[in-house]
């Protein structure tokens, strides 16, 4: 059984409007997971630096962060960022540039975990339908080529506020939906934005949404989770 979570951190804002990647942290330990996929990762103006300090980072959880090489200070690539255990082995990783009105990006990371090995797609994409499943189409035939090598999860911040329309529909005929709930807003959550998706040899087992209370001050956003096995 494996851990998979997708966690939008607001670049390390809370509810209260203040900056602490402290609490984030506090959160990611309080999910457990072996695999989470974050969004809003890096700050947003001037070099982009990392919502949270990569010394913090590793002296307060087992995550670390995949590297992938593209701004010295950043966690991520357009604030998208994947978090490892330390134990795990990162056998590939890449950065996928998509179809954009506004600067979005999507990632992957292959890892081998306790013998087994698995693909994570993290993406965050536009407030634009039409955007969005432009995004979609070009992020699902980059998974079905990777599922050719080894079973896929997707997860992320959709932006999607429709039960089963625009994007949804899009990653839904390549790939089953888990349902985790709703997640945004952090204090009275009605949206199901935050999703996880998976390819036909991955069973997802159970799955939810991260409600604690230092949830509700660290982000604007809940994480989901999912517990999935490997066939």
């Amino acid at each position: 059984m494996l851990k998979v979570a997708s966690y939008n951190i607001h670049k390390g804002i809370g509810t209260d409007r203040r900056r602490n990647p402290g609490r984030i942290i506090d959160v990611l330990n309080e999910i457990d997971a072996d695999i989470i996929a974050l969004q809003e990762a890096d700050r947003r103006f001037g070099a982009r630096a990392a919502a949270i300090p990569e010394k913090l980072l590793e002296m307060h959880s087992d995550y670390c962060a995949i590297p992938l090489d593209v701004q010295t200070d950043s966690m991520g690539w357009h604030g998208n960022a994947l978090l490892v255990r330390k134990s795990a082995t990162v056998v590939a990783n890449d950065i996928m540039h998509i179809p954009c009105l506004e600067p979005r990006g999507a990632i992957m990371g292959h890892f081998e975990i306790d013998g087994q090995q698995l693909a994570v797609f993290g993406m965050h994409l536009d407030l634009s339908g039409l955007w969005r499943r432009r995004q979609a189409a070009a992020i699902v035939k980059l998974a079905q080529q990777k599922e050719l090598d080894v079973p896929v999860v997707l997860m992320g911040d959709l932006n999607e506020w429709s039960a089963a329309g625009g994007c949804l529909k899009d990653f839904s005929r390549a790939f089953e939906m888990v349902d985790c709930g709703r997640s945004f807003h952090s204090r009275s959550p009605i949206a199901t934005l935050d999703r996880i998706m998976h390819s036909s040899a991955i069973n997802a087992r159970a799955a939810g949404v991260h409600d604690s209370p230092s949830a509700r001050k660290a982000s604007d956003h809940l994480p989901v989770w999912a517990e999935i096995t490997v066939d």
